[in-house]
């Protein structure tokens, strides 16, 4: 009678198991290869590698990287965005940051429960006091982002209508 064969198939040497990688990963390897040129190209892999070294030359290789009109541009920018972020409450940051993530996370539950919303639920939920308060809080951002710029454009006169909500 014919006895069954003991066969266990050698493991792949880890050259061949690069290789195989290779081959399944060709699109892939191909993307990040072109990225880590473009990279290279602009600076930014030196920037990193300094960073990574302890900083030597960073500030000269920054300096390189934002070189001409459009660095010039970037970095009164980051001043002005610094100016802005330095003036806002932290309280008032992040009390507005915690209310942002929980109505985020409220709309992807909504999202996520497939449910969408009627005419008749819009006009209710404007009783509701969350509602409320949040449609109070948009209007405020909007009337100040008005007003900053109406101001920024010279217009300091007031009309009629703002002297009676007591601006």
């Amino acid at each position: 009678m014919a006895k069954a064969l003991d066969f266990t198939p050698r493991e792949p040497t880890p050259q061949e198991r690069l290789q195989s990688g290779v081959e399944d990963s060709t699109a892939a390897l191909e993307e990040g290869l072109y990225l880590l040129r473009q990279l290279h190209e602009h600076g930014v892999l030196d920037v990193l590698g300094k960073t990574v070294r302890g900083g030597e030359g960073l500030i000269a290789a920054l300096l390189h990287i934002t070189g001409g009109e459009s660095g010039t541009t970037l970095l009164r920018n980051v001043t002005e965005l610094g100016k802005t972020l330095s003036a806002l409450d932290p309280r008032e940051v992040s009390v507005l940051g915690q209310a942002v993530t929980t109505g985020v996370n409220e709309g992807a539950r909504h999202v996520a429960a497939g449910k969408g919303i009627g005419l008749g639920e819009l006009l209710g939920l404007l009783k509701d006091r969350d509602v409320q308060v949040a449609l109070g809080a948009l209007m405020a951002v909007l009337k100040g982002a008005g007003r900053a710029l109406r101001e920024a454009n010279g217009d300091t006169v007031k009309t009629p209508n703002q002297a009676e909500v007591g601006r």
